[in-house]
């Protein structure tokens, strides 16, 4: 499945933060010849709304990280009151809603701030991720298309490693390899290029192939099940069946509470 590529908001606020967004500025009240005069600093109502709706929203990001989901979407839910324009609650709240396995729920969230952010490569990435997920690559991979040329986007080899699994899991090997192959130009140790092209080997039957690649991924982050699993058949189908049960070993030990019989697969 393509991985969401969150980015939860961390504002650190300043005094100046929205300058010239709405802010009447200083206005000098009249004084004394000879007496300096006071100032006092007036906002809009429109700046005060969008203080508060970074406010909450900063604080919802931080009950999320923190692990207080109920806090996180109480908070979230304000600052989209505050400001339904703005798509980063919506993607907030979408992830709230995939943490707790309403997975449905998450994607009109997830395309309400692709509608508000259509130039984000941030927003078009999780997007994709979630049509992908359901089946619907044909909507996908067009969106991480977009996400990889958005201005701005800091990220591009996500969007590609996204775009490369979902192409694999709808059967087009060949766009597949090739945006998989320009993730790893870009970022060469992407978890998530590397288990997927080392699937793509292994269904081509290249295990030779295959296991360079899920032993580049085992080295680039830290393992799952599901990559043991496939280093155990990748091993198996090689005929080196010790360390085919080294792989089930790990298994069982890093992750006794799923731990399932090989399938050699």
């Amino acid at each position: 499945m393509p991985l969401p590529d969150l980015r939860l908001p961390a504002v650190v606020f300043v005094a100046l933060a929205f300058a010239g967004c709405g802010s009447k500025g200083v206005k000098p009240i009249s004084a004394p010849l000879g007496i300096a005069p006071e100032y006092v600093a007036r906002d809009s109502a429109d700046t005060r709304r969008r203080f508060n709706y970074q406010d909450q929203l900063t604080l919802a990001a931080e009950a999320f990280r923190a692990g207080q989901p109920d806090v996180a979407e109480k908070r979230a839910r304000s600052a989209l009151k505050l400001d339904p324009g703005q798509p980063d609650a919506y993607i907030l709240l979408a992830a709230l809603a995939n943490q707790r396995g309403a997975v449905a729920e998450a994607g009109p969230l997830f395309q309400k701030a692709a509608e508000l952010a259509p130039q984000s490569g941030d927003v078009l990435n999780n997007y994709g991720a979630w049509l992908c997920g359901q089946g619907r690559a044909a909507e996908a991979l067009p969106l991480f298309d977009r996400a990889v040329v958005a201005p701005g986007y800091r990220t591009p080899a996500a969007a590609l490693a996204n775009a490369g699994g979902c192409a694999l899991d709808a059967g087009q090997p060949e766009r597949a390899v090739r945006d998989l192959r320009k993730a790893l130009v870009l970022e060469p140790g992407n978890a998530y290029a590397l288990e997927s092209m080392a699937r793509n080997e292994y269904a081509q039957s290249r295990y030779f192939e295959a296991r360079a690649f899920v032993q580049r991924r085992l080295a680039a982050a830290p393992a799952t099940r599901s990559v043991l699993q496939l280093a155990s058949q990748i091993e198996a189908q090689l005929g080196d069946t010790v360390a085919s049960g080294r792989y089930l070993q790990r298994i069982r030990d890093e992750f006794p509470q799923d731990a399932a019989p090989n399938s050699r697969g």
